[in-house]
């Protein structure tokens, strides 16, 4: 979706995708899915394999683990970003970022991560508003509908680790958003209140996450 409105609003020729895999995550379907939305929208698309340099830096960690799922999943993301960053700083160009309004206010997303970026298009969307606007841009419903997923680790899926579906997800967050109280929430869209607080507490417990370094003022 980012990848054709950044095409839509500034043209193929100033549009650059990178496609990022690792081996322990890497799927065909994926490289295919990548390669047809690349060639839909005619930009240019390069490929950097992870998988090397990812396996020397956890063998480079004294205190590496590989059951570690969420901390070496979030340094994946963090090597992601520094290739989209070399990248930028190669080619005089910005870093634009795929989060949107329902990862950014819950915290799904890695802090330095896929959280850094220099634009977030998509930032004030919802999910689900975010598959409307890809089916608005002409996103093959092939790729519309696959689970959503970071791919950090092998079978990581959106959903299953939100504890909530996307759709569910959304109408909380704007729930709480216009002021509604939790049980008021709960009760209009048929979940428990509990499963209302615990996104209410995942967005203040996230909230580091979307402000900048915090800096000590000395007086």
């Amino acid at each position: 979706t980012l990848t054709a409105l950044a095409v839509r609003a500034l043209g193929r020729n100033r549009v650059k995708a990178l496609f990022l895999p690792e081996e322990e995550t890497l799927n065909r379907k994926d490289v295919e899915d990548v390669d047809e939305v690349a060639g839909r929208f005619g930009v240019d698309l390069q490929k950097v394999d992870l998988s090397k340099p990812l396996k020397e830096v956890f063998q480079s960690i004294p205190i590496f683990n590989p059951s570690a799922l969420t901390a070496n999943g979030n340094l994946k993301a963090r090597m992601r970003m520094l290739i989209l960053y070399y990248f930028a700083n190669r080619l005089n160009m910005v870093v634009a970022g795929s989060s949107n309004k329902s990862e950014l206010s819950v915290g799904y997303f890695t802090k330095y991560g896929d959280g850094a970026a220099d634009i977030a298009p998509l930032g004030d969307l919802y999910k689900t508003q975010v598959y409307q606007l890809a089916e608005h841009l002409g996103i093959p419903e092939k790729i519309r509908v696959k689970p959503p997923t970071a791919g950090l680790w092998p079978g990581q899926l959106d959903e299953a680790e939100l504890g909530v579906d996307y759709r569910t997800l959304d109408l909380i967050l704007l729930g709480l958003e216009l002021g509604m109280s939790h049980e008021t929430i709960a009760s209009q869209l048929g979940v428990s209140s509990q499963t209302v607080q615990r996104i209410g507490r995942m967005k203040i417990l996230s909230e580091h996450k979307r402000r900048g370094v915090f800096i000590l003022k000395v007086k």
